[in-house]
């Protein structure tokens, strides 16, 4: 057959696969093991020797891990499922229908759809180049890099690799803080009481991997300094969501909750800029578990704002750093 006759040698088709962490496919125990043994058995998020840490993970951690897990999931569970799975399908729905000449999907590093069986879709509907799009502000290598770790993985196996590329991170892209800062002031509009200051809390990680050179903490305050100096209101900054028995970088949101009522602060709003989209750790670890820890420690007005979901200006956003994550493989572009 010749180069002319084969439609598969001539295909410019682009596809881009939005990817964010993962979710159970159930609030149950049963899906919570699967899922978080999963994920806690990924090296680049317990950087420990996997025969040692799977005898501690299988044995201790998620027999009791995983039915409370599972209760947390229950009180956030919706109609279509996982909020996190739920709203990242309808960014890409909503991405797809501003961009309807690429082709958009979305996949869950952990979980289901995972990325292997999206990248395969996507070249199987001839996508030759591919914009790996993980939903990550502030680049982590237990985040971004996993992602590509696990891409990477499954085009080993296959013969004919696309062009692939991944989306940089965009902790103080212009569009993205704009959108951020649209976003928070518009929530606090519609509050019925005006914020003492504005509490900024981003998932945590182990002091360890700052000193092993991840940049996530830096990028995080990167993105704090930039949208503090944009909106009128005191910013704090605080990491969230602490595991294990290492020293993980502080302040500690939950700590950070029982003291701002002592320090005069008692009428406060919740951003989590880290986030995409609205999941368990925004949903029940701050709205819920934030919220009550706050108002028993003397706080008196509190409310945990929205992520930037699916929102329209969310979309506008994304579309402008897939643009850019696209350079050069449009038509009419060098």
């Amino acid at each position: 057959m010749t180069e002319s006759n084969n439609p598969q040698l001539v295909s410019e088709k682009i596809g881009v696969l939005l990817v964010n962490l993962g979710t159970p496919d159930a609030p149950n125990p049963k899906a919570l093991r699967r899922y978080l043994g999963q994920f806690l058995s990924d090296q680049r998020v317990i950087e420990l020797p996997a025969v040692f840490w799977q005898i501690i993970l299988r044995g201790i951690i998620l027999p009791f891990r995983a039915p409370r897990s599972a209760r947390a999931y229950q009180k956030i569970w919706t109609n279509e499922g996982s909020p996190l799975a739920a709203i990242t399908k309808r960014q890409a729905q909503g991405l797809q229908k501003r961009m309807p000449n690429i082709t958009i999907d979305y996949a869950m590093r952990y979980g289901t759809p995972s990325i292997p069986s999206r990248l395969e879709k996507l070249l199987a509907s001839g996508c030759r180049r591919i914009l790996l799009a993980p939903l990550y502000p502030q680049y982590s290598a237990a985040s971004t890099a996993t992602v590509q770790d696990e891409a990477y993985r499954y085009l080993q196996k296959i013969r004919w690799q696309p062009n692939l590329r991944s989306l940089e991170p965009y902790y103080t892209h212009p569009a993205y803080i704009q959108t951020l800062k649209g976003n928070i002031e518009e929530q606090i509009k519609a509050l019925n009481f005006k914020p003492d200051s504005l509490l900024l809390s981003y998932h945590g990680m182990p002091v360890k991997t700052r000193e092993l050179g991840d940049p996530y903490y830096f990028q995080c305050q990167a993105t704090s300094q930039a949208l503090s100096s944009l909106l009128d209101m005191p910013v704090i900054t605080s990491f969230q969501s602490r595991f294990g028995s290492q020293k993980w970088f502080t302040p500690a949101t939950d700590m950070t909750l029982q003291k701002l009522p002592s320090q005069n602060i008692r009428n406060l709003a919740v951003a989590m800029p880290g986030f995409s989209a609205d999941c368990l750790e925004t949903l029940e670890e701050i709205a819920i578990q934030g919220k009550s820890t706050f108002l028993e420690a003397g706080g008196k007005n509190f409310a945990a704002l929205r992520c930037l979901n699916d929102s329209e200006e969310s979309l506008a956003m994304l579309e402008i750093l897939v643009n850019q994550g696209m350079s050069g493989w449009l038509k009419g572009e060098e």
